[in-house]
């Protein structure tokens, strides 16, 4: 007798489910159970996973092992459409157990499930009624269920009296007749004794076969308690918390928490079935009723391409496609009315027939037609899009049709890199958008397509080793600080995993070494990990069911690209659900499955870039009256190579790194390809070969080619191989490979397939003897190949972001003000960005000026005198209707503000509410006014107005006597307004400078008009040498004494439960923020200095931890604080004064004396006469002139151009 579980929730019942599908189908497999179902909480997540799981275990016939049955238990409840409930009438929802007996069953299955989160959903639950079970039941299968499903709930409501619930229990077996079936289940609740008891007298009587199941949500028994983990998990609950006395989800009971009501909710063995259901064998045998009339599904299917309407005139999608590229084709490549397609040039025409043959072959002529639509749709919109992406900026036909923006003949990209005729595959093409634009096009889509036809991608949060570790600790009441301990011993490598961390091999084949690439520091972590393990403390438990847990699916996001355009309703292809996050349905099936679905995906991407680009083209056109068409700018433009020669790439786009800038200064690169080049080589692997990429562009290196013919494709890169094509073309150049031969090549390097490998190796050897190479040297090519060929780029994609890189450094070269202001105003969620921006600007000689009501707009701006203006909308409190309240009131016909007085008379105090006004006068915004920020903030005494209330009440009066004055029958009379005095200036001093940074940091989040260190930028210069963003990476500061200053935002004195006082120390300097803890000693030694605005003088250094828990981890160690001011007569003592003896005029010393004696006081001087001719030095150190280094004295020196100077 054969039994099969038929009630099983996977991890995809989210946070309800510990069971893996893998390992619930290596269970079954292994106890030769003939099928297994899925029917996981409200949802169908799982579900396309779970059938190709089953694909993967098959009989020697090809059927498989265990046949896969796809279900859902639902959430049923009266009224689908009732969002509204009360403590009284609370949202019941009954459980029911749906399985699909066909592909119309899968159907109405999906759709069932769709509708549930489309027109159910409230709260959490995706909930469906009787309706539309009644609508959608064809191709089902329904048991009575668990529990909490509608007829046992009916039982043991009606206690003795069992009319309704018998009712209920007909209700459901008229409408699925012989597929309806009682289920028993058996987990030592009394409750289900009582239930099965009346369910088995209905099967009887009613000759209903009865099915016995286990509520499956774990694998095996012993994972119960990881399970129980998981729910509270779920509820936020610690594990200590008592069990309610209830196990429904639905009932909460004060200080009580949900959990399963024991331990038998686990994946039984078909012998543990047969033990529970000794009495009731037929229950079991009745599953294979089921197993045999289930049909297995085929849900992977061929992509569906949504119907693309072609114009009157073609006769189909490859006529009208073959029309538009030929269109594109004379405008890209002849010019307006410069001829006809036969005008094309022989190469690029037969290129053009070449793709437009492949395409029409491959049948995907209507892909490019949807893709090119929604792209121009775009553009025509005013919408910035990229230039392409990815490989398919390889085709012409793309470019013709303006899906890419990149000449693929002009830059050698190949086609079959994009699309291979020998490689049946969907094209792939994505798109980069500015961030606003996207949603247009999204929309155009959603609008042309309809909304049922369009979704977004959902994702599945899972818990990695790092979270699980942290989730589980927390509800095992393990302290935070032991919590964050284990986490960190886990290497960060992205898909690390727990398991393989606690059991693998180090070292050796298949171990964490050779497989994960772990350097000796990571494994001497996962060693004191497994030492935890071994503790058989609380800490060892954590490990051990966080490793259970691990991969758990911890809740839904949404893809942030992803979009789906189907051919039809959604609905009736996939289950589809919905999101807070998104306005779109959301497909119920990942990214990884949804093409084998059957439906299309394109991503849509939103780039920043684009964004900074297009916000800097308007300003340009604004402030100079010059539109610019940013894809038609030059492409050898002297001063944006001069950007990139003296690596002023922050930024820019791609080249903005302090590595990348390193190697730009060696590069001095001159023409675009470098730069594409470089993109190419800036990564791990490639890093390697860039110094001899740029030695042999400046000769200092010869170019070898292994063989002549390799030159006219290596030259632009000097004799390295940079890009895949490369590699393409060689193959077909020296080995008489077909384009389709190098893609696979191209595809197997990549993936180190060596099986491929050694057999493409076979045919390219052949190929180049046939050709008269020389073996040895060919063999030598190959091995180089195999070697660079993984870690060779794709130059389709380093080109095209190599041209958006190339954009914003031309911007920047060429209006570096507006570009600029667009950088800042797309950085304003990033207090460090703004910082690091403003300090650019500045190096730049850029003025950037603080809010102010005549200028500033919502964003940053550029005034006409080429400054950078604060944007009114990065202050704290000011909202969007406050700034078009001011803007518009300054732009109308009375123009701008004369004082705040007449502000305050014409803006709309509604929008421009008193919060906004008292926020934008912290920040300044008000300065040109001719009123100081101090006086906003003035009061005549407690429990009086401030003069800031005083102003907004004169404001409204006055606007309130005008609008009365409008209507009123008396105008002759005169405006009441007029007579409204206004309020009189208080007589006060201006707030100090250190006060009025803080109430601009206060609204703006950082110092504007100033920093508190600026004062001391002298000592900042001459003493420091490292800033707070530079603490960050700790291991390039290893075994180095560093100084560095700031100013302390946070201090805060603490006590440990052990009693021992601690310290916080936050400090910021004008790059950014660090926060230091202090203990012990430290705390003691520095604790006075923990006041906030204390300017600071810091030193320390960062060495390796030797002892400990976090042995081997790199720690900072502050080894000296003291005050800032006390640092330039305490450190510079000395002046050094260098110069040319020959250039020592009487005029230079007079004006050196004269500097020198207007700054008296305690630092010596030192002068050196140099005389290279002579290659002498002449030391002369002043015996009675000593001076005091101010701002003045460091001016004067600086003045005189014949003098070289430092301090020590």
């Amino acid at each position: 007798m054969k039994f099969s579980h038929l009630h099983v929730h996977t991890q995809f019942s989210l946070l309800d489910g510990a069971a893996s599908i893998p390992s619930l189908y290596k269970k079954a497999a292994a106890d030769g159970q003939p099928a297994l179902a899925i029917t996981d909480h409200g949802n169908m997540f799982g579900v396309f996973k779970f059938v190709a799981e089953a694909g993967k275990l098959k009989n020697a016939d090809g059927t498989p092992q265990v046949k896969p049955i796809v279900g859902c238990e639902f959430y049923v409840v009266n009224d689908r459409h009732k969002k509204a409930f009360t403590r009284e009438d609370k949202d019941k929802r009954y459980h029911q157990l749906l399985l699909a007996k066909n592909a119309e069953g899968y159907k109405n299955l999906s759709k069932l499930c769709s509708l549930g989160y489309m027109e159910g959903f409230y709260s959490k639950y995706a909930r469906i009624d009787k309706e539309l079970i009644e609508k959608y039941h064809d191709g089902l299968i329904a048991t009575t269920c668990c529990l909490g499903a509608s007829v046992p709930q009916a039982i043991m409501r009606g206690g003795t009296d069992l009319t309704k619930a018998e009712e209920e229990f007909k209700w459901w077996l008229d409408l699925f007749g012989d597929d309806y079936y009682v289920e028993i289940q058996r987990h030592g609740i009394p409750e289900q004794e009582q239930v099965n008891a009346v369910l088995v007298k209905w099967a009887r009587k009613y000759n209903v076969p009865i099915i016995a199941s286990n509520d499956s949500h774990y694998v095996d028994q012993q994972d119960a308690n990881a399970h129980d983990i998981l729910l509270c998990i779920n509820t936020g609950e610690k594990q200590s918390t008592p069990k309610a006395d209830d196990s429904d989800d639905e009932v909460s009971q004060k200080g009580k928490r949900f959990a399963f009501y024991n331990d038998e909710f686990f994946f039984k063995t078909q012998a543990q079935m047969g033990t529970a259901f000794s009495d009731l064998p037929e229950a079991l045998d009745n599953t294979n009723l089921i197993v045999d009339k289930v049909e297995v599904l085929k849900l992977k299917k061929d992509i569906m391409l949504p119907n693309y309407e072609i114009p009157a005139g073609f006769t189909d999608q490859d006529e009208y496609l073959k029309h538009l590229t030929y269109e594109g084709a004379m405008k890209r490549y002849l010019g307006e009315g410069n001829g006809g397609i036969d005008s094309l040039d022989l190469k690029i025409k037969e290129r053009i027939d070449f793709e437009l043959f492949t395409i029409r072959t491959m049948g995907f002529s209507g892909y490019f037609l949807i893709t090119q639509d929604f792209i121009n749709a775009g553009k025509a919109m005013g919408v910035l899009i990229g230039p392409g992406r990815g490989s398919a900026a390889g085709s012409v036909v793309a470019y013709c049709t303006g899906i890419t923006n990149i000449d693929p003949i002009k830059y050698d990209l190949l086609f079959e890199r994009f699309l291979n005729p020998d490689r049946k595959s969907m094209p792939d093409i994505d798109t980069d958008f500015d961030d606003e634009g996207r949603q247009k096009v999204i929309d155009y889509v959603v609008n042309k397509y309809g909304k049922n036809q369009v979704a977004q991608i959902i994702t599945y949060g899972s818990m990695a080793a790092k979270s699980s570790i942290r989730d589980v600790a927390r509800v095992m009441d393990l302290p935070l600080q032991e919590a964050d301990r284990l986490a960190k011993l886990i290497p960060e490598r992205p898909g690390i995993e727990l398991g393989r961390i606690l059991n693998a091999p180090t070292d050796g084949p298949g171990s964490l070494k050779q497989r994960e690439n772990l350097s000796s520091d990571e494994i001497a972590n996962v060693k004191a990990l497994r030492e935890v393990l071994e503790s058989g403390e609380l800490t060892a438990d954590v490990l051990r069911e966080a490793e259970k847990l691990e991969g758990s699916v911890r809740g839904t996001g949404v893809h942030a690209a992803g979009i789906i355009i189907a051919p039809s309703d959604l609905t009736d292809i996939i289950p589809v659900c919905i999101s807070k996050e998104s306005d779109l349905l959301l497909t119920q099936y990942d990214g990884k499955v949804i093409e084998d679905a059957g439906v299309i995906k394109m991503d849509f991407l939103g780039l920043k870039t684009l964004t900074i680009i297009r916000d800097a083209l308007r300003m340009i056109k604004e402030n100079h009256g010059t539109e610019i068409a940013i894809d038609d700018i030059p492409l050898d433009d002297l001063k944006t190579f001069g950007i990139y020669q003296r690596a002023e790439t922050n930024g820019t786009f791609q080249f903005e790194s302090a590595g990348m800038q390193k190697y730009l200064r060696e590069l001095k690169a001159d023409q675009f390809g470098d730069l594409i080049a470089m993109n190419a080589l800036y990564r791990p692997g490639p890093l390697e070969y860039i110094p001899t990429f740029i030695k042999r562009k400046h000769g200092l290196e010869e170019i070898v080619y292994d063989l002549p013919e390799m030159e006219e494709l290596l030259k632009e890169t000097y004799g390295v191989t940079v890009y895949q094509e490369q590699v393409m073309l060689l193959s077909q150049k020296l080995a008489g490979f077909t384009k389709g031969d190098a893609d696979v090549l191209r595809k197997a390097m990549g993936k180190k397939d060596r099986a491929t490998l050694d057999k493409m190796k076979g045919k390219f050897l052949e190929g180049t003897a046939e050709r008269g190479f020389d073996n040895k040297v060919c063999n030598k090519i190959w091995t180089d190949w195999e070697a660079f060929a993984q870690y060779a780029f794709n130059k389709s994609h380093s080109t095209c972001y190599a041209f958006v890189a190339y954009q914003t450094a031309w911007l920047k070269a060429n209006y570096a003000p507006e570009f600029m202001a667009s950088v800042l105003t797309h950085s304003q969620s990033s207090i460090d960005k703004i910082t690091f921006f403003m300090e650019e600007c500045r190096s730049m000689g850029i003025e950037v000026l603080g809010p102010d009501v005549n200028e500033s707009g919502y964003q940053f701006t550029v005034n006409k005198r080429g400054q950078i203006r604060f944007g009114l909308g990065a202050v704290k409190g000011v909202g969007e209707a406050a700034v078009e309240a001011i803007v518009t009131g300054r732009n109308g016909e009375d123009g701008p503000y004369s004082n705040v007085f007449d502000l305050l008379r014409r803006v709309n105090l509604r929008s421009a509410n008193k919060k906004a006004i008292e926020s934008l006068a912290y920040a300044g915004a008000f300065d040109n006014l001719g009123i100081q920020r101090a006086h906003f903030f003035h009061t005549t005494g407690e429990g009086k107005p401030t003069y800031l209330e005083s102003l907004i009440r004169y404001g409204q009066q006055y606007q309130d006597g005008a609008d009365s004055a409008q209507v009123s029958m008396f105008d002759a009379v005169g405006d009441d307004s007029a007579s409204i005095p206004e309020p009189t200036l208080p007589q006060i001093e201006a707030w100090s400078a250190l006060e009025q940074l803080h109430y601009e940091k206060e609204v703006i989040g950082f110092y504007l008009s100033g920093h508190p260190l600026d004062d001391h930028r002298l000592e900042i210069k001459h003493l420091c040498t490292a800033t707070l963003p530079d603490l960050k990476e700790l291991d390039k500061l290893a075994g180095r004494d560093i100084t560095f200053s700031g100013i302390v935002t946070k201090a805060e004195h603490r006590t440990a439960k052990s009693g021992k006082q601690f310290g916080i120390l936050a400090v910021e300097d004008h790059f950014g923020t660090h926060e230091f803890m202090l203990f012990s000693e430290d705390y003691l030694k520095f604790k006075l200095y923990l006041t906030q605005g204390t300017l600071l003088l810091m030193k320390g250094r960062a060495s390796m931890r030797t002892w400990g828990r976090d042995e081997g981890q790199m720690e900072f160690k502050l080894t000296n604080v003291e005050l800032l001011s006390d640092a330039r007569d305490k450190y510079i003592t000395k002046i050094n004064l260098k110069i040319e003896a020959g250039r020592m005029t009487e005029g230079v010393a007079r004006e050196l004396a004269s500097i020198l004696k207007a700054s008296p006081g305690k630092c010596t001087v030192n002068l050196q006469l140099l005389s290279k001719h002579e290659n002498i030095a002449i030391e002369a150190p002043s015996k009675t002139l000593n001076v005091t280094v101010t701002e003045e004295l460091v001016r004067g020196l600086d003045g005189i151009v014949e003098i070289e100077w430092g301090m020590n």
